[in-house]
This record gives C-alpha cells, sequence and structure tokens, in this order.
C-alpha cells in the first residue's frame, strides 16, 4: 500500500509574501511510485483518505479526498457540493516536497499550496 501523509501549506500571496504555514491541508493519499495521485488505489482506500483544512484563528475542518472523473476534490459534507475544494489539475501533477498545487478554497478563490512534506503512513 502507498498511503502517504501530505502536508501543504499556503504559498506566496499578495496578503501572505512569505506564504503562511498556519493556514493549509494535511491530507492522507495513495501515491504511486512516480508521486502521483493511484485513483486504483484509492478506490481501494478511499475510506482512509481524508483531509484536515488548518487555518489560523479557525476551527479545523475534516473531510475526505474524492476522486471525480479525472479531477480531485476535497469533500467535507457528502451530501453537498458548496463545500467542495476542487484541486486544480491534481491528476497531473507529481506530489513532491517543494512542489506546488493550487486548491479553489470555500470562498472561490483558487490559492497556490506549497507541498511541505510527504511521509508513509504508518500501519
Amino acid at each position: 500500500m502507498s498511503l502517504m501523509r501530505i502536508r501543504l501549506e499556503l504559498g506566496r500571496m499578495p496578503d501572505a509574501p512569505d506564504g503562511d504555514r498556519r493556514h493549509g491541508y494535511e491530507l492522507i493519499a495513495p501515491l504511486d511510485r512516480y508521486g502521483h495521485l493511484d485513483a486504483a488505489e484509492w478506490s481501494v482506500n478511499k475510506d482512509k483518505c481524508g483531509v484536515r483544512c488548518f487555518r489560523p484563528s479557525q476551527t479545523d475542518r475534516k473531510g475526505m479526498l474524492r476522486h471525480v472523473g479525472r479531477g480531485w476534490k476535497f469533500d467535507y459534507f457528502p451530501d453537498r457540493n458548496d463545500d467542495d475544494e476542487p484541486i486544480f489539475r491534481l491528476d497531473r501533477h507529481v506530489i513532491a516536497p517543494g512542489l506546488y498545487i493550487s486548491i479553489t478554497e470555500e470562498d472561490g478563490v483558487r490559492r497556490p499550496f506549497k507541498i511541505a512534506t510527504v511521509t508513509p503512513v504508518q500501519s
């Protein structure tokens, strides 16, 4: 099994010129040997693929990583769509420390997130 714990931290933005380690996500996701999300492995272990969103002065939100078509999203309430946070072209990205991905957050703004760490999940 290839489940990894991935920490994302807000990248540089006009209102955060150095990024912000206090604003981000921690998720559990299966990666293949090339660092891409593994959709087949996800389908077997999707109940283990969660996400925690953290921000300064806010309560953490917990949800699930969902595979939709070729895309991926964070889903906090399965019976609603207005809470979903799509991840831009995650099906094409390599997940490795130092690289960036973009997430459209619940306020509709797409923000860059730096991949801070990728570590194996301990069984």
